[in-house]
């Protein structure tokens, strides 16, 4: 298989709301039966990679855009909606496209924040799930192997990752310079959002005791909050959890706002004015602009973390645009090894057809000198693609002549031939003409 058989489909957070990603999302012990009905769709190569971010379906298959039909129906399956409903939200991408973007997915260039860093390790974990359900195979290894390999050349050749992790930095000064000692607070994660998880990582990692998690689909928070040492809140919970957290993680983005002003007023008066700080983590917002004006609620977004860093926007910028060159290039390279080795079985036929010539002629023509042996292996070899030739040039239509001329330009390309100043290329000396030639097979 060449390029044109990967494909990649998906819902992010580019596509489709929150809701919409929650249903389709799995936990750890629900890919393997994501992988199975995948295999059931006659996918025999596929990763399910299900992040906070995105749920997507990286495959190969000789027929690419059949296949991610069948995915479509899949996915759509799982998250209890009709495919035709499903599918304005998905994206589909193809061949070269559907390459670039996994190696932009594993570089984390396509996530909410880029540079961020967990991608890589979630995409790692799928390929491992997929290659113990037995659904991994040459090509499926040789597209993402070549993808670890340009994110881990952008990690180490640009500082895009600091961005990311220098806004968690800010969220944690931030907080310091709020309440002091964060080992007295308590902390509140709303959502999955990759952003919102390195913010909290950030924050344990500077001495903060306690972490709940909340979560649109109560099952995705349990299992949060079973990774990150921390408890459980019920959606229908969510204010009562507010009132007990110090600081207020955002990370939903469900494209309405989760914090609404009446419900932080409500959250103030039950925690008698004790500030709070509030890290709006989403695309697009989770906050309500008017929190921002209340007393005791200290909102930052991802915006105002960034000035705190001093990140300023143009290094970002180049950042980016320095691993963008990286995944282009290793795209580029990636597509030349996958065509030569495409070409490999050709070349194999090729060589053989040569030998087999070679053998013969020698098992009948044993007696003759070098020379004479092997100008008439020469003609023996150049007979079939000779004949060919004129029977291209005899066919003076337009699409003959254009089919000759592709043929033309192909042999000269294979071969290294400078090209004649004159006539066709095809005719043969008086000399070859009158070489001894084996029974049956004239050369004219």
């Amino acid at each position: 298989m060449t390029t044109t058989s990967y494909f990649v489909i998906g819902a992010s957070h580019r596509t489709c709301s929150g809701v919409v990603r929650d249903r389709l999302s799995t936990d750890e012990a629900e890919v393997a039966g994501m992988l199975d009905r995948l295999r059931a769709a006659g996918v025999g190569q596929a990763v399910w990679l299900s992040t906070c971010d995105r749920v997507e379906v990286q495959a190969v298959h000789e027929r690419p855009n059949e296949a991610a039909l069948a995915v479509a129906e899949a996915m759509a399956e799982r998250a209890g909606l009709a495919t035709a409903d499903l599918a304005p939200q998905l994206y589909t991408r193809t061949g070269i496209d559907a390459v670039r973007h996994l190696f932009a997915v594993a570089c984390s260039l396509d996530s909410q924040i880029v540079g961020e860093p967990h991608i890589l390790g979630q995409v790692k974990a799928a390929h491992r799930s997929a290659a113990a359900a037995g659904l991994t195979g040459p090509e499926l290894e040789a597209v993402l192997q070549a993808a670890y390999a340009a994110a881990k050349r952008v990690r180490s050749e640009t500082p895009i990752a600091e961005g990311a992790t220098s806004l968690a930095a800010a969220a944690v000064q931030v907080a310091r310079d709020l309440h002091g000692d964060l080992g007295r607070c308590g902390a509140l994660l709303v959502g999955m959002g990759d952003m919102g998880a390195l913010v909290l990582e950030g924050l344990r990692d500077a001495g903060l005791p306690r972490l709940t998690v909340a979560a649109p689909v109560d099952r995705r928070a349990e299992a949060a909050a079973r990774r990150l040492n921390g408890h459980f809140a019920p959606w229908a919970d969510l204010e009562a959890a507010m009132t007990g957290a110090d600081i207020l993680v955002t990370a939903a983005g469900l494209g309405r706002y989760i914090l609404t002003a009446p419900m932080m007023e409500a959250v103030l008066k039950r925690r008698r004015r004790r500030p709070v700080f509030v890290v709006d983590a989403a695309i697009p917002s989770d906050v309500d602009p008017a929190v921002a004006g209340m007393d005791g609620a200290f909102v930052y977004d991802l915006a105002d973390l960034e000035r705190v860093a001093l990140q300023g926007r143009v290094g970002r910028e180049a950042a980016t645009q320095a691993a963008w060159m990286i995944v282009d290039e290793a795209v580029g390279a990636f597509a030349r090894d996958r065509a030569e080795r495409a070409a490999v079985p050709a070349v194999a036929a090729l060589r053989s057809h040569f030998e087999t010539e070679r053998r013969r002629l020698l098992a009948g023509h044993g007696d003759l000198d070098a020379a004479s042996a092997t100008r008439l292996l020469v003609n023996r070899l150049l007979h079939a693609p000779s004949e060919a030739l004129r029977a291209l040039a005899a066919d003076r239509s337009g699409e003959g002549l254009a089919e000759r001329a592709a043929a033309e330009r192909l042999m000269f390309r294979l071969f290294g031939l400078d090209r004649p100043t004159g006539g066709t290329g095809l005719e043969l000396s008086e000399r070859d003409k009158d070489e001894r030639r084996e029974p049956g097979r004239e050369v004219r």
